[in-house]
């Protein structure tokens, strides 16, 4: 039986694909913060008899992932799977959020992620084998107000995670990036109701979410493809999910830096009409 280590699994993206693999017959250790909160999670496993075994991981801190790494290890020789997803948001304009708001998210979003790459990777390396996915975004591409907190540590997992593919793959380990674009999590809930700035480009910003929200794209739609880079075995290394996620990324590819600040620091009107043009999504309905 295949094994799969998942990361912040108490909602959202994390808890459909520990069900996902769950339900592909994999054995999962799906972690999170606080798993006493987990009670309709771990009646779902019991309803469906799957091998999913539910552990308390803090990715913030050290000797909560080394403790509950080397718990998992104990128990089964070989991890075949990483999944790292835990992550949180901080929104806010540059000026109005708190310097702890950008240390916390660089914590969780970046860091977090490393230090469970750095406690599986030895074991990968040394059976020469296993498959790292991390759940950036497209803000991982993209980065604007009110999220330049959250797409710094975008940001930065994509970059760590392009230089070690290549240092791994000679020892025949996959890395891959998942870059979801607007999914109904409570994230982008949060989101939505975002309001309150001295800066208008957080105010407005929250119209866009709603906009796309009213289409919502599932979680599961994300859990389902982290599945399918696990086991079709590809090396590509990038991978924007939802419908959303190219247009967005290829959008901003197809400015220069120059034209990205100016349609950032447009005026509420010309900033609406840009999105309905350009993405066909009236952002001012929530305003």
């Amino acid at each position: 039986m295949k094994t799969v280590l998942i990361t912040g699994t108490s909602k959202g993206i994390g808890l459909e694909t520990a069900l996902v693999f769950g339900r592909a017959g994999y054995k999962v250790f799906a972690t999170m913060r606080n798993p006493e909160n987990a009670t309709a999670f771990k009646q779902q496993i019991k309803d469906e008899s799957l091998a999913i075994n539910i552990s308390a991981i803090d990715v913030d801190n050290d000797d909560s992932v080394k403790n509950g790494i080397d718990a998992i290890l104990k128990e089964i020789e070989f991890i075949d799977v990483l999944v790292n997803n835990a992550g949180i948001e901080r929104h806010g304009s540059i000026e109005e959020l708190t310097m702890k708001d950008f240390k916390s998210t660089m914590e969780t979003n970046y860091f977090g992620v490393l230090r469970c790459i750095k406690s599986l990777l030895p074991q990968m390396r040394k059976n020469r084998k296993g498959c790292i996915i991390n759940v950036a975004s497209v803000s991982g591409h993209i980065s604007s107000s009110p999220l330049g907190a959250y797409a710094a540590s975008k940001f930065a997992l994509e970059a760590v995670s392009e230089a070690l593919a290549g240092e791994v793959k000679p020892f025949n380990i996959r890395v891959a990036i998942v870059e979801p674009g607007i999914i109904n999590t409570q994230m982008a809930q949060d989101i939505k109701a975002s309001g309150n700035s001295l800066y208008p480009q957080v105010n407005r910003f929250g119209g866009l979410f709603a906009a796309s929200l009213e289409t919502p794209t599932s979680a599961t739609l994300v859990a389902d493809k982290i599945l399918e880079i696990a086991e079709i075995e590809t090396w590509k290394l990038r991978h924007p999910i939802g419908p959303d996620a190219e247009p967005f990324i290829a959008w901003r590819a197809s400015m220069t830096d120059e034209e990205w600040v100016n349609w950032n620091a447009a005026n509420d009107d010309d900033w609406y009409k840009a999105v309905e043009q350009s993405f066909g999504l009236n952002a001012r309905k929530v305003q």
